[in-house]
Parts: structure tokens; sequence; C-alpha cells
């Protein structure tokens, strides 16, 4: 086998394998970790991790093992359709294929800036539309940046109050029904964003999760690094446990930038 060729196969190996150093930076990690300072909903609980082997028994051979336990909804996570409608999707009836999908960035942050509890408008929306210079297609899923994640070490930023057990008083940007309506009229197959909701803090009646679950649309919550992406030209990648009855769950959320 010639040198040339023996090379180009190497290449393309190590390519499949997601080692080819062309393509190194092109994933994007958009989860927060999960342990005891994952920040969680005022309501919930939190992310526990107890250990229950870490060590070399007598042969010298190395075992470790933990037990977990953890609210649906903390961390990066998804919210189901069956989370805010009945009958919509459980973790589990979510076909795989909405769970990737073309990305598309909306950049709201200089407007959450300057008001946090911002509901995003579908003019905002309109807007991306005629940037891009066409529809976001069917099956992509937005990604919608505020800037939010800065505060993710900041409990009482992050979420506008630092009272625990209260969600009655939270600030923080999401999208406004209309902009779902938008969403879903779209045929989108989800929406994620750098907050801890879906909604604006200071919802009551969690519209556009509403608008959204009915329409079987996934959502995706507490996202980090969304700087980091392009608005146009990314593919998404979140999978939750695929729970039976879950109404969500923490997700590895990433995405490949494109090449070039």
């Amino acid at each position: 086998m010639g040198r040339a060729l023996a090379a180009l196969l190497l290449a393309t190996l190590a390519a499949a394998c997601g080692d080819d150093p062309h393509a190194r930076g092109a994933w994007v990690d958009l989860s927060h970790p999960l342990d005891t300072t994952t920040l969680y909903w005022p309501t919930g609980s939190p992310f526990e991790l107890e250990q229950l082997a870490r060590g070399e028994d007598d042969a010298g051979r190395w075992y470790a093992a933990n037990r977990l336990r953890t609210p649906e909804h903390l961390g990066t996570h998804l919210d189901a359709p069956f989370h805010f409608a009945r009958g919509g999707w459980t973790s589990l009836e979510i076909p795989l294929a909405r769970m990737t999908g073309p990305a598309f960035v909306l950049d709201v942050s200089a407007a959450a800036d300057a008001d946090r509890d911002l509901a995003i408008p579908d003019t905002e929306l309109d807007r991306l539309e005629q940037r891009l210079g066409h529809r976001v297609p069917a099956g992509s899923t937005l990604l919608i940046r505020t800037g939010w994640d800065r505060y993710w070490s900041d409990r009482e930023r992050y979420f506008g109050s630092g009272t625990q057990g209260d969600a009655s008083d939270l600030h923080f940007p999401g999208l406004s029904e209309r902009a779902a309506e938008w969403i879903t009229a779209r045929g989108l197959s989800g929406v994620g964003i750098d907050t801890a909701s879906i909604d604006p803090g200071p919802s009551r009646n969690f519209e556009a999760h509403r608008v959204l679950s009915a329409a079987n649309v996934l959502i995706y919550e507490n996202l980090r690094g969304l700087e980091r992406l392009p608005e146009r030209g990314a593919r998404f990648w979140a999978f939750s446990l695929p729970v039976r009855s879950g109404t969500g769950g923490p997700v590895r959320a990433v995405a490949r930038l494109p090449h070039g």
C-alpha cells in the first residue's frame, strides 16, 4: 500500500472516529455539568451523588460506582411535551429524529440586558428570517441566546430571586406566547434557551410552554455557550434518558459547527 493511500485511509478513519485534527473545536458542549452546585427550579430539589464504591480491592483492581438522584427538570434539561400537554409525548415516546437537526440561533442578548423580564416577541423571529433570506426550515431547532448563562454561578442573579421554595418573583427573559405560536407554525422540532425556563420569569400561566407542548415541540432549558454558534449552519443534538412516562430529564446538549 502506498504512503499516500495509507495516509488517506488513516485520515478517513480518524474523521469517522471524531479525531480529525482539522475538526478540532468543531464540537460545542452546550450543557452545564451535573453536581451538587447545579441550579434547579426554586420549588424543586438538588442533584445528589452518593459514592458507593471507589478504590482498589486486595488484588489491586480498581472499581468505582455511584448512585445518583435527580429531579427531571434540573441543569441543562429537556421538557418533554407531556410536561405541559396531556397526551403529549413522554420522554420515551419522543422520536429520536426530533432530538437532532439543523440549529438556528436567535441572539436577543442586547434586548435582555435592557429588560431582564423580556418576553421575546415574534417580530424578533421575523427579523431572523429576514437576515437568513428564507424561512426557518421545519424540523429545525431554534436556540435562543439571552446571555443569561453568564449568571449561572450566581443563583440569585440567574433566577432574579434567591428565595428557596418560592417561584413567585422570578426575573429572566423568555418567549412570548406569540413567539411560541410562530415556532409551532413553522413546524420546528425544538426550541432551546440559556435561561431557567422558556417562559419569562414573571409568567404565571406558562403560555409558551403550553403552546409548544401542545404541538409536540421539544423544549431545552439552561443551555450554555450559545455565543459560540453561528446564526445558521450548526447541527444540534440532545438526548434524554428514555424514561417511561417521563416529563423530561437532564440532557447532554451539543452542537457541531459547520465545516470551513
